[in-house]
């Protein structure tokens, strides 16, 4: 087994304890630490939905047989979500490597914010489709396509926030996850192809053995430390991008 994989399991396993904290991050958390790594973002992004589409797969099956996902919504999220998967793919996919990681360091420091806003967030306990659903799901799955994270974070958030039921936005997202990022797989293995088959592979056997602990993680770790700590690491990640620009 090389180093190169254990790495990139390592990853996989430390965004997938992240994500069992917090119902979120396992793609910007993964996406930010591929960055730091040197990969190309179009490699990064596509090596995170490749190994999404198979953890968010299982989650959303759960979910669906759990009870936890609500058609409705899960439609209004799904299709605009495509969309947006699909044009941020071929984006990122055709844009020099510089330029994609100049922009990505706003996004990442937004994201970090936006991590660490989310700790002061009450839960809600409504089961309507709020308006500005579908173009929700259209920047979400663009910005998590262009990112290679972040669908989760802008739409659990923002319906959550909005006053949806926990459980229920959490359920279905994850579902609708696992086809936006079916649909972004897709569009990088046209452009991009099937490279960085380590880190694919890395990725979704970490994230597959730390499932079992993420809920036990869940239970000791406090969520707004463990907001903290992912919304810390994130922002170091970005100021870090932003370093590298000047040097």
């Amino acid at each position: 087994m090389s180093s190169e994989f254990v790495t990139f399991a390592a990853i996989g396993a430390l965004a997938q304890l992240i994500d069992g904290s917090l119902g979120m991050a396992f793609g910007v958390a993964s996406a930010a630490m591929l960055l730091s790594l040197g990969l190309p973002p179009a490699a990064v992004s596509a090596s995170v939905h490749y190994a999404e589409t198979f953890t968010c797969g299982a989650s959303g099956i759960s979910h669906l047989v759990a009870g936890n996902v609500r058609r409705k919504l899960f439609f209004s999220l799904m299709i605009p979500g495509v969309i947006g998967a699909v044009l941020g793919a071929y984006l990122v996919s055709h844009v020099p490597a510089t330029w994609m990681r100049l922009a990505l360091t706003p996004y990442l420091l937004g994201m970090g914010v936006f991590l660490l806003l989310r700790a002061h967030r009450n839960p809600g306990h409504s089961d309507e489709v709020l308006a500005g659903t579908r173009p929700l799901g259209l920047v979400a799955g663009f910005a998590d396509a262009v990112a290679g994270g972040g669908w989760s974070a802008l739409t659990v958030t923002s319906l959550v926030a909005r006053g949806n039921t926990p459980r229920l936005v959490i359920g279905t997202t994850h579902l609708a996850k696992c086809v936006v990022s079916a649909s972004a797989s897709i569009t990088f293995l046209i452009h991009v192809g099937a490279s960085h088959g380590v880190a694919v592979l890395g990725l979704i056997l970490g994230g597959a053995l730390a499932s079992p602990f993420s809920a036990l993680f869940a239970k000791v770790m406090p969520a707004r430390a463990a907001t903290l700590m992912a919304a810390i690491a994130v922002l170091g990640l970005g100021l870090s991008n932003v370093v590298k620009a000047f040097q």
